[in-house]
């Protein structure tokens, strides 16, 4: 990592404060390989976004999101406007939090030191994913992602676990879990994409760009971040399925399935018979109609 300019985009109470208490020798390590750090210090939801695009509009060489899926996804819904780049700065992750799925895609390294040796390697070009839906409050938004965007029960299993505390960590979404499944109610979908469509009754449909999700369930086996293309998977089977499908998921043995409708394109677009949560990396963004496209190799990733 030879930029003169890094900045960390860090998430000090991720992992229990666990980084916040590492970011001394942090800095140092990265002193050490002849870069200035920048240490910038999110104190709220959202901040990570105003961050990282500040550091990009100053010409940061790289942006480092220090933290779990959430940080991840602000600082590239920072460094990205209008489907384009914030300046030219490259973006690289250190896994950190209740959990980083993002990272398992590309085998990053746990520990810091490993990491930022990492940062040495080639740059790799890095699909985001841009998301168009109904705001819950009316009107419309657009969000960008890296990993893996839901609609349906899981959206609404993240919709619950976001009232719980985030000291719970993981937690919050295994017992959010459990009254989602109880209440969410299958509902017709009409999938549409670039390359085929479905229309049915579903509980969940999922759109992947990376592999992992749910802290470490390898959910999209075959998905690459970097070959533009999403993949998804309509979930047909009975809600319990979600439950009894948990090891498969983790070993990603789970696919094919005649439960689960698989497709592949650059677009996608899902239409409900009645409006269901939709959420991107881990945070709820609003609900169906929704539109997720594509934007191939738009940021550079070190890993």
């Amino acid at each position: 990592m030879s930029s003169s300019h890094v900045a960390l985009v860090v998430n000090p109470r991720a992992g229990k404060g666990r980084v916040g208490r590492e970011l001394p020798r942090l800095a140092n390590i990265i002193e050490g390989r002849g870069s200035h750090p920048e240490i910038l210090l999110t104190e709220h939801g959202g901040h990570a976004v105003e961050l990282a695009r500040d550091a990009a509009r100053r010409g940061a060489d790289t942006i480092v999101a220090v933290g779990g899926d959430g940080t991840v996804n602000e600082v590239v819904n920072g460094m990205i406007s209008d489907d384009r780049p914030v300046g030219t700065s490259r973006f690289a992750v250190i896994a950190a939090g209740s959990g980083c799925d993002f990272a398992r895609s590309f085998d990053l390294p746990k520990d810091v030191d490993d990491h930022l040796g990492a940062f040495d390697g080639p740059l790799r070009p890095l699909d985001v994913g841009r998301i168009d839906c109904a705001a819950r409050d009316g009107g419309t938004t657009i969000r960008y992602f890296v990993n893996i965007a839901e609609a349906g029960m899981a959206a609404a299993t993240v919709a619950r676990a976001s009232q719980y505390p985030r000291w719970m960590g993981r937690s919050r979404y295994v017992v959010a879990f459990w009254p989602s499944l109880a209440r969410f109610k299958p509902v017709k979908l009409n999938v549409s994409t670039t390359n085929g469509s479905f229309t049915g009754v579903a509980h969940n449909a999922l759109v992947a760009n990376a592999r992992y999700f749910g802290g470490g369930m390898h959910i999209s086996p075959h998905s690459n971040p970097s070959d533009g293309l999403f993949d998804a998977q309509v979930s047909i089977g009975p809600k319990r399925q979600a439950f009894t499908m948990i090891p498969r998921f983790f070993r990603g043995t789970h696919l094919p399935d005649p439960r689960i409708i698989q497709l592949t394109a650059t677009a996608f677009r899902i239409e409900a018979e009645r409006p269901i949560p939709v959420e991107a990396d881990g945070e709820v963004v609003g609900e169906t109609p929704a539109t997720f496209t594509v934007l191939p190799g738009v940021l550079q990733l070190l890993a």
